[in-house]
């Protein structure tokens, strides 16, 4: 009678160790998002606040070099000097807001201008998005301002992204130095100053509204756990069904 029950171990030996594998693999990987979760919940409070703060001075020239771009990252800051002359434009597309949101959307550019500051260091300012049917309407800023906004670090290119035609000063990606080289400016700092909205937010250049930029940062990584766990429960159940009928075949056959 126990001879029949025999070959079922070697039908589940393999069959357990690779569930026991692939359950190892997805319970690591939900883990992981779990983590990711922590940090990223974490990297939001940091920038909300930081852009929720009074408005500090600029980083001195000197310590450029030795910035932590990433810790920077959507610090409020103002700055104080003089917009130099010329335009560049970095074409993007803004999502449409929230319902109750007031702000441009679809395609269009960020507008890009140098700003020589007060002692005599030179940086990027994003002035804002315009619109792709109304930038030919959009004219240099010009004279003394004082810009209130938020320290942004170089966006980095993707495999995908388009190359930039600096003869035309029109870029795919924020990139202070490449900018910089097509207006002619020379050497400016490692980041760029992303000017807070003002007014009523449909008039271009518009600046950007903190609030509705951090609340477009993706945080999906419990989604993301809770599927990797679901799909580890979902292999045991499966391994369970087939145990169940491998070892039923053998009592079928006596």
């Amino acid at each position: 009678m126990s001879r029949p029950a025999a070959p079922a171990r070697p039908r589940l030996l393999l069959p357990a160790v690779l569930t026991v594998v692939g359950v190892a693999v997805l319970c690591g990987l939900g883990a992981w998002q779990w983590q990711r979760m922590g940090e990223k919940r974490a990297f939001i409070s940091r920038l909300e606040t930081q852009a929720q703060g009074p408005a500090a001075p600029l980083p001195p020239a000197g310590e450029w070099p030795r910035l932590d771009l990433a810790a920077l990252d959507l610090t409020r800051s103002a700055a104080r000097g003089s917009y130099l002359d010329g335009i560049a434009s970095v074409r993007t597309t803004i999502a449409a807001g929230p319902p109750g949101s007031r702000q441009l959307s679809g395609f269009g550019r960020w507008v890009f201008q140098g700003f020589r500051l007060e002692d005599g260091a030179t940086i990027l300012i994003n002035r804002g998005f315009v619109p792709e049917d109304r930038f030919a309407t959009v004219a240099p800023a010009s004279g003394p301002a004082t810009v209130t906004g938020f320290l942004r670090a170089p966006e980095e290119r993707g495999s995908f992204t388009p190359a930039d035609l600096p003869g035309k000063r029109e870029f795919y990606t924020r990139d202070p130095a490449a900018i910089a080289a097509a207006l002619g400016i020379g050497t400016v700092a490692p980041f760029y100053l992303e000017a807070e909205r003002q007014g009523d937010g449909l008039t271009p250049p518009a600046g950007v509204d903190a609030r509705e930029l951090i609340a477009r940062i993706p945080d999906n990584h419990l989604q993301y756990a809770l599927t990797w766990w679901g799909l580890a429960l979902t292999l045991i159940g499966v391994f369970g069904a087939y145990a169940r009928q491998a070892r039923a075949k053998p009592a079928q056959t006596e």
